[in-house]
C-alpha cells in the first residue's frame, strides 16, 4: 500500500506539514507487512500556485499511485478529486511523518468522510483542528 503524507521537509523525521496543497513535500510510503519498506519525497508543484492548489496536489498524489492520504486538514475540492481516484484521506496529528505513519499502520487515525477546510493547528491543544465537517470519535 502506497500512502502520500504531507510534508515540510524530504524524509520520514521531517514534520507533517498542516497544509495539503501548499505543502512543500509529499513523502511516499511504500507500507508491506505492516511495515515501512521505502520512501521518497516529491516536491509539491502546487504549493506556489495561484489557485487549485488541492487539486493539483490531489493530482500529483494519485499519480504517485497512492492509496491513501494522511493530512492534518484538506479542502473541498482537493478532498472530492481523492474521493474520485479512490484515495482515502486520514487525519494526521502534530508530529514526524514517521509517527503517522505508524499510527496509522496500527489503525489509530481518523478516516475523514468529508473535508476539514483550512483551519490551522489549535496551539493550546498541541494537535491540528477539526474543521467544522470533521469526523468526531
Amino acid at each position: 500500500m502506497k500512502i502520500a503524507i504531507s510534508s515540510s521537509g524530504e524524509n520520514l523525521e521531517s514534520a507533517m506539514d498542516i497544509k495539503f496543497g501548499r505543502c512543500p513535500f509529499f513523502i511516499i510510503v511504500d507500507i508491506k507487512d505492516k511495515k515501512i519498506e521505502s520512501s521518497k519525497a516529491i516536491k509539491n508543484s502546487a504549493m506556489m500556485q495561484g489557485g487549485g492548489a488541492g487539486i493539483a496536489a490531489a493530482q500529483l498524489v494519485g499519480n504517485e499511485g497512492a492509496n491513501a492520504v494522511i493530512a492534518a486538514n484538506v479542502g473541498p475540492r482537493a478532498f472530492g478529486i481523492l474521493h474520485q481516484l479512490g484515495i482515502a484521506i486520514y487525519q494526521g496529528f502534530q508530529g514526524t511523518v514517521r509517527d503517522n505513519v505508524q499510527q496509522f499502520i496500527e489503525g489509530k487515525l481518523k478516516k475523514l468522510d468529508t473535508d476539514t477546510g483550512p483551519t490551522a493547528m489549535d496551539p493550546q491543544q498541541g494537535r491540528f483542528g477539526e474543521g467544522q465537517n470533521s469526523v468526531k470519535e
